[in-house]
């Protein structure tokens, strides 16, 4: 808790839901210059628009608090900190109000290279953020530049203890230029990282600019060689991998994600956000003004409400779970959903076992470091 922060929820109860604490993610859509690979929602800065939405983050959070216990919180974006540290401070205190937020408990800001000072980072800090991920994305000045990117590989490498994100597999990216990227990462000995293939999507405006410059990636096998490689150097540098795009050092993975990759249960807030609770999913409207406006005059915000079928939450439980390192605990999910995955799914599964792909215990099934490159194959005999 922040000095002068209100202690009465976290001095509260701490009933933990079937699936373990809630995480809270809270989403901040607004972005200084907008990322030509970026599907996610969001949208350029507008102060005004900003302060109003900050407002509205603090009453929804407000409205839907329980006082249920909760042990992370993650500020996702967007670019969560174009915030000033009072309004990241009011944000999290609206957590600790609504809901019995542990003492420990993780709270995450994504940031860009470009929005990190040495103030602003204390201030985040006092304001209770525990965690930073930054997204580096990469530390060559010519790659930034083909994905947009408002920061020099020399502001990258003036960050430290934080998580960072890299990607792989850029625009007329080598395999050589791929390593050095990776080993500049390393070199700053983060406590975390994310280590992610690039996607173009359909509408990205990436797309069109590789069109226009005559810019490729490299083949697929090039990819996974580089993904391979990626993750030989992390495992050299003492960050051991724990999920297909993740690796961490001993007692710094994300807290918050697991509750994704290991059927938690979590709050979303603000524009876009997705939410899973007591067997219902939802999400909330994706445009920001419509968001505000809608917290203002007191409605809901969410849509597409809807309960899990048991079969969904299992599948659900299934595809997450596998993207672990540890893999699938085959005696919780039979606890949890009456299911003997072997039984169920064996012979749909044995050719990936056969071919190293996977491999399964007593207890457990998971994915090979091979077999993570063709995850989305495996995960159809789920289907």
């Amino acid at each position: 808790m922040r000095p002068g922060a209100s202690p009465r929820r976290t001095a509260g109860r701490f009933d933990a839901g079937p699936n373990g604490d809630l995480g809270l993610y809270l989403h901040v859509p607004f972005c200084a210059s907008i990322c030509n690979y970026c599907n996610f929602n969001r949208g350029l800065l507008d102060r005004e628009l900003k302060r109003r939405y900050v407002a509205a983050l603090a009453a929804e959070i407000a409205r839907a608090g329980d006082g249920s216990a909760a042990d992370t919180i993650y500020f996702g974006g967007g670019t969560p900190s174009l915030l000033a540290p009072p309004e990241v401070a009011r944000i999290v205190d609206a957590c600790r109000e609504a809901f019995a937020v542990r003492p420990g408990a993780e709270v995450t800001l994504e940031m860009n290279p470009e929005t990190v000072t040495v103030d602003y980072v204390s201030a985040v800090r006092d304001a209770g953020v525990t965690r930073l991920s930054i997204g580096v994305q990469s530390f060559d000045d010519r790659e930034l530049a083909r994905l947009g990117r408002g920061h020099s590989a020399d502001g990258a490498a003036g960050c430290d203890d934080v998580s960072l994100d890299l990607m792989l597999w850029l625009p007329a990216q080598r395999r050589g230029e791929c390593a050095a990227s990776v080993d500049r990462l390393c070199a700053l000995a983060p406590d975390h990282a994310s280590l992610y293939l690039l996607e173009v999507y359909p509408n990205a405006p990436l797309r069109d600019e590789m069109a226009r410059s005559g810019w490729s990636q490299a083949p697929d096998d090039d990819a996974a060689a580089m993904y391979l490689d990626a993750l030989a150097r992390t495992d050299a540098a003492g960050l051991g991998q724990y999920e297909i795009s993740n690796v961490a050092r001993p007692g710094r993975r994300s807290r918050h994600n697991l509750k994704y990759w290991q059927d938690g249960e979590w709050l979303g807030f603000g524009c876009g956000a997705h939410s899973r609770r007591g067997g219902w999913r939802w999400r909330n409207v994706s445009e920001t003004a419509r968001y505000v406006d809608a917290v203002a005059r007191g409605e809901t915000t969410a849509q597409e409400r809807r309960t899990l079928p048991s079969a969904e939450r299992l599948g659900d439980a299934l595809f997450m779970g596998l993207r672990l390192t540890e893999g699938i605990d085959l005696g919780a999910i039979r606890g949890r959903y009456g299911v003997d995955v072997m039984g169920r799914y064996g012979v749909r599964l044995q050719s990936f076992l056969d071919a190293g792909l996977l491999a399964a215990d007593a207890e457990r099934l998971r994915l090979s470091r091979r077999g993570m490159l063709l995850a989305n194959e495996v995960m159809q005999a789920f289907v």
